[in-house]
């Protein structure tokens, strides 16, 4: 089993270790992109003999097509992880006992991610188990173009799903995660506006693709049922289904901070977004006006 660990980083100093501490059981094969950090991230990873390179930031798309294009990775296997996460001990025993013996037919391994929010396991809510496609073979997987919730499709072939976990815990303030989630709005803004302007070429493959049905089902009810609902009110009811009919109010009161932040507020900002860009369209509602706008206001070339 060979198998390529592929990272992006921009000042992670404070995950970065634990990351390759724990993916280095796996492989040696481990490559860091880097957009130009000004902590020791660069430091760290040349420490576990990570291959860095370095290339301005665009989105995590784009950034991680340019790795899978750009590295000259030739392991049969590739893994997507993020610095903030880590292989729990059972995942590392299951990827070593597993690998060898996948059969041909199948492509892409999907794996369970728990997500952990100021110490407390966020396990309801819908947010538990939450599947993604982690490992594909070399060549045949690609990441989706997208601003935002974008997924590794494989090109062809089976997939299927492991047992264990991967844990997605960012130990950093929550003045952090308030500064994150607004440029992620932004991020959003602009796939919710294609979704209703259509101003640019949308990726489609992960609703034609044959993988996994949970995100198929969730960019479905994303694109064809929250998009269609009048913004403000979306956000108030995606956060009642989610706390109340999905039972988040069961992961206590830390659970209630994640869930209202990450389920209300975060939405909520993203409408008050998508609302005021409108407005600056004044009307014109034509491919030239919204890019011209993404450039001017927001300094994003499209």
């Amino acid at each position: 089993m060979k198998i390529a660990v592929v990272i992006l980083t921009y000042n992670e100093s404070m995950h970065i270790r634990r990351c390759l501490e724990s993916v280095r059981q796996i492989t040696d094969e481990l490559y860091v992109i880097d957009a130009y950090s000004t902590d020791d991230t660069l430091e760290i990873a040349e420490s576990y003999g990570a291959k860095i390179f370095q290339r301005k930031w665009v989105n995590h798309a784009n950034q991680f097509q340019w790795a899978l294009d750009n590295c000259g990775i030739s392991t049969p296997w590739v893994m997507r992880m993020d610095a903030d996460e880590y292989l729990e001990p059972a995942l590392v025993k299951e990827i070593k006992e597993r690998m060898d013996s996948i059969p041909a037919s199948v492509t892409g391994i999907y794996i369970r991610r728990k997500v952990l929010f100021k110490g407390k396991w966020i396990r309801y809510g819908g947010f538990y188990p939450h599947t993604l496609l982690r490992i594909w073979r070399n060549a045949k997987g690609s990441i989706e173009q997208r601003w935002m919730d974008e997924h590794i499709v494989v090109s062809e072939g089976e997939t299927i799903m492991f047992r264990e976990h991967i844990v997605d815990y960012n130990l950093n303030s929550i003045h952090w995660w308030v500064n994150k989630h607004n440029n992620y709005a932004i991020r959003e803004m602009i796939d919710l506006l294609n979704i209703k302007y259509g101003f640019m070429e949308g990726d489609q493959r992960l609703l034609h693709s044959g993988g996994s049905s949970q995100a198929r089902r969730k960019r479905f009810l994303k694109e064809k049922v929250y998009a269609g609902i009048p913004p403000g009110a979306r956000a108030f009811l995606y956060f009642c289904f989610r706390y109340f009919v999905r039972f988040g109010f069961m992961d206590g009161y830390r659970g209630f901070i994640f869930h209202f932040m990450q389920g209300y507020w975060y939405r909520l900002l993203v409408d008050v977004n998508v609302k005021e860009f409108e407005q600056k369209m004044e009307g014109d509602a034509s491919k030239e006006r919204l890019k011209e706008i993404l450039r001017t206001d927001y300094n994003i070339a499209i």
